[in-house]
């Protein structure tokens, strides 16, 4: 099957993108939880979509999909299924399900009752600040979904971010704020995350130097490892919530890690969510897999990545909701399936997950497009048109027409002879640097209704869609051992750092002298 979709790719690479395009236009869209995707301009034609949903049906796709609903263990890196789409199941489940659709309903009853004035300061007063702390997995889709969302918030609720161990991270987040008023959250699934702990040993000091010994009252922590987290607070009361060992990190927006977001929009933002996830949820369990968008778009990952030879994605979100998307999507897409080796100890025979970047449309158009237009690289792109369609006709005209204009360049170009018949008076070298030479492909997806729920089908989506490309490319997407790694050699240098060691690599010995 791989041989085939080699000579398939080799045939469609020297073929023409806009006259692909032309042919399947209106012909190449497909449908899930108020999505539409449609993949007219991408390298396809009707022998190469029959032979990757043949692919698709012997790597297992459907199998794969129902291994994950039904809590087969999925993450054998860690012998655990991964149950993050429990937490967002609108009716009770069984098992070890149904403890993980549990486990983040205290959290939002806090939140419901903190915003009603039930929860309170020491001092017995309201909340008026909250502060994240986590990095990683705990803290992109918190950030995401505030930002997303900032419109909604709760009145009288200032909500910061913390996740870099550099100081003036931590500093800047606390600028303004009063410690009396002021709830903390830390978020680490282990306990056990350097950059969080260090920040929340600071925050804690500067809580207790307005506090006291009651400020661990208003500290909050989300993990899998209460006993940890338990001997950090000491004798002090705080508060704690689960976030369930069968839960990535890059997957745990939906659980109590985003504690702050439950807090910080309006009642009912954070349930429309989950509602939204679950939905495309919904589609992904039951759509055959010519219809199944997650699988489609894997396939197409796959296709692109594997056999067009395509090492990059574009995100460009025509969304000022989804400016953070790109930034989310890397930890979700590149940490799971950034690898070359499966769980069996067998390297992948394919290329794997390409670099994915991007930013908000039309912001970009005054920035990288040029690349995407008329550098060297052919790189896919990926457009997701998405804002409040109810908000000023004109400027939703105008970001509509750049989303669709910016699409149709890259796929069709613009010849030297389109140029001088549109601009006769131009010289030959500046008309040649006119040329845009198109082939570029890309795909358009669009909300008609984009909300909360809208927003939870989309991240959904791309978690799922992640999940099958990596069944894919034979990788396991539930852990990280290159990130491990780095967090094992940095520990190795601080010793080095304070002059007590010297660095085993001469590169790095010669850097700690020169920084010293």
């Amino acid at each position: 099957m791989s041989a085939d979709l080699g000579s398939l790719a080799a045939a469609l690479k020297a073929a023409s993108l806009k006259d692909l395009a032309t042919a399947r236009a209106g012909q190449a869209s497909l449908h899930a939880a108020g999505w539409t995707a449609d993949l007219s301009r991408q390298y396809l034609d009707a022998d190469a979509d029959a032979a990757l949903l043949a692919h698709g049906a012997d790597a297992g796709l459907e199998t794969a999909a129902s291994s994950l609903f039904n809590g087969d263990i999925v993450n054998p890196s860690e012998n655990r299924p991964a149950l993050h789409w429990a937490l967002r199941a609108q009716a009770p489940l069984s098992g070890e399900a149904e403890k993980v659709r549990q486990s983040v309903l205290p959290a939002l009853e806090f939140a419901r009752r903190l915003q009603q004035g039930d929860i309170r300061t020491v001092s017995g007063e309201p909340y008026k600040a909250v502060l994240h702390i986590g990095i990683g997995g705990s803290d992109f889709g918190p950030r995401l979904i505030a930002d997303a969302f900032s419109d909604l918030a709760t009145p009288g609720i200032d909500l910061r971010f913390c996740a870099n161990v550099d100081p003036w991270d931590l500093d800047h987040a606390l600028t303004g704020l009063d410690p009396a008023t002021t709830l903390v959250i830390g978020v680490s699934k282990s306990f056990g995350t350097e950059e969080t702990l260090y920040n929340l040993d600071r925050a804690r000091k500067w809580m207790e130097a307005s506090l006291g010994e009651e400020a661990g009252r208003q500290i909050a922590l989300v993990t899998a490892n209460p006993e940890r987290a338990k001997a950090w607070l000491g004798s002090n009361d705080g508060y704690l919530f689960d976030m369930p060992l069968p839960v990535g990190g890059r997957f745990s927006l939906w659980s109590s890690a985003s504690l702050a977001c439950m807090i910080y929009l309006k009642a009912g933002t954070f349930e429309a969510i989950l509602k939204g996830a679950a939905d495309m949820d919904a589609h992904t369990r039951s759509a055959p897999l010519a219809e199944n968008l997650p699988m489609r778009l894997a396939l197409l990952d796959f296709w692109n990545a594997s056999f067009l030879e395509r090492s990059m994605r574009v995100m460009l979100a025509y969304s000022h909701r989804l400016r953070m998307l790109p930034t989310y999507l890397q930890q979700l897409e590149m940490e799971s399936n950034g690898k070359s080796v499966g769980p069996g100890g067998v390297p992948s025979p394919y290329s794997t997950a390409p670099a994915l970047w991007g930013g908000e449309g039309s912001v970009g158009q005054h920035s990288y497009h040029q690349w995407l237009h008329q550098g060297s690289r052919s790189v896919p792109s990926e457009f997701i048109l998405a804002p409040d369609f109810d908000r000023d006709p004109e400027g939703i005209t105008a970001l509509t027409a750049h989303a669709l204009a910016q699409a149709e360049v890259l796929a069709n170009g613009r010849s030297l002879e389109e140029v001088k018949a549109e601009e006769p008076d131009l010289s030959d070298a500046v008309a040649k640097q006119k040329v845009h030479a198109g082939g570029r492909a890309s795909s358009f997806l669009h909300h008609k209704a984009f909300g909360p729920e809208a927003f939870g089908s989309l991240i959904a989506l791309y978690e799922h869609r992640t999940y099958f490309a990596g069944k894919l490319w034979g990788l396991n997407p539930f852990d990280q051992w290159g990130v491990e790694r780095g967090k094992t050699m940095a520990t190795r240098l601080k010793p080095a750092l304070s002059g007590n060691n010297t660095a085993d690599d001469p590169v790095t010995a010669a850097l700690i002298k020169d920084l010293g």
